[in-house]
């Protein structure tokens, strides 16, 4: 790990200790324990066995989109992918993508930069799916969620584009566009630059990868694993829900918005999604229902702690696998 990495890394950690702080500041622990203790665990088991599930159809979903560049790619290659993907985000925020490729490329005729392209087009979906599910929620209930998302969330956000970010972002497009123009005209000259050439092949193959959503063959059956993805991640919500008498009246609209909301505090890139998920949905759970604080944390912290236990034991078991049946063909090859 360069310099450079290991610093990213400690402020992203220091990101993440900081939004824990803030979401557990004023927590008052004797209810923390009574709220721990009001859990019904089996909801719980339950909603971690969805979360398998959801980590199986993720994996199905993948090989689809593999499968184009190299038929043989079995579900049992993805789904070690998937797990060490989420295994490797709680230590390196964003690196699990990286590190699933890897694991895909090792063996077979699937480039790295193939495997990149492919996992491109699979987050591109998930995020329109973020957006749409989002979308209908606030219509849905615009009054309960429309208004917290507006309040807390994109008025925020929409507060830090004040003119002069508005002005740099600006000029950095057009001096994007001028760049990509210059380049498409003097492509010919710049082809013949060695490292614009390792550059041009590397794009090519990570255009290959995003191509196959194209080529897929299997296009309604990614559609149905991509259905049946985010329904585990709405049942997990709606578990986790049913887990707590004091959550216990929320229906199955709510865990929707709870399932968007707690997507979000995922997507930021801290490791693993720790203390951004916990602030995020305590603090829906306050604005929106108002649940105390205390129960709002407890919520948030079975409910990230559960799933992250499943993504740890999930990822090390895959870890653990590759790398017995590595040791195996390594003594099988060395006895010959």
């Amino acid at each position: 790990m360069s310099v450079k990495k290991a610093i990213q890394y400690l402020l992203l950690l220091a990101l993440a200790l900081l939004l824990l702080y803030v979401s557990f500041r004023g927590v008052k622990w004797s209810d923390f324990i009574e709220g721990i203790k009001s859990c019904n665990f089996h909801w719980i088991a339950l909603s971690m066995a969805v979360g398998i599930l959801g980590f199986i159809i993720r994996a199905l979903r993948w090989r689809l989109l593999l499968k184009p560049l190299d038929n043989a790619i079995s579900l049992k290659q993805t789904y070690n992918g998937v797990a060490i993907a989420y295994l490797t985000n709680f230590a390196i925020p964003r690196a699990g993508e990286i590190a699933r490729c890897a694991a895909v490329t090792k063996k077979g005729s699937i480039t790295f930069e193939q495997a990149i392209g492919t996992v491109v087009v699979e987050r591109g979906v998930d995020l329109l799916c973020l957006l749409f599910w989002m979308l209908f929620t606030m219509l849905l209930k615009w009054g309960e969620f429309g208004g917290f998302i507006k309040q807390e969330l994109l008025m925020p956000f929409g507060q830090k584009f004040t003119s002069p970010v508005l002005v740099a972002a600006g000029i950095l497009f057009i001096l994007f566009i001028t760049a990509a123009v210059a380049c498409y005209i003097y492509r010919r000259r710049l082809i013949q630059i060695k490292a614009v050439k390792k550059v041009a092949e590397i794009l090519k193959r990570v255009t290959e990868g995003i191509a196959t959503i194209i080529k897929m063959k299997e296009k309604w059956l990614f559609l149905l694993y991509t259905l049946l993805l985010w329904g585990t991640y709405w049942c997990t919500s709606y578990a986790t829900i049913c887990a707590f008498p004091s959550v216990g009246h929320l229906n199955g609209a709510d865990a929707l918005f709870l399932m968007i909301v707690g997507g979000l505090g995922w997507v930021v890139p801290v490791q693993g999604g720790l203390g951004a998920y916990h602030f995020i949905v305590s603090l829906a759970l306050l604005k929106v229902y108002e649940i105390p604080q205390t129960m709002g944390v407890v919520f948030a912290t079975i409910s990230h702690e559960s799933q992250a236990l499943v993504m740890i034991i999930c990822g090390a078991a895959a870890v653990i696998g590759i790398w017995s049946r590595r040791r195996a063909a390594t003594k099988i090859a060395n006895n010959r």
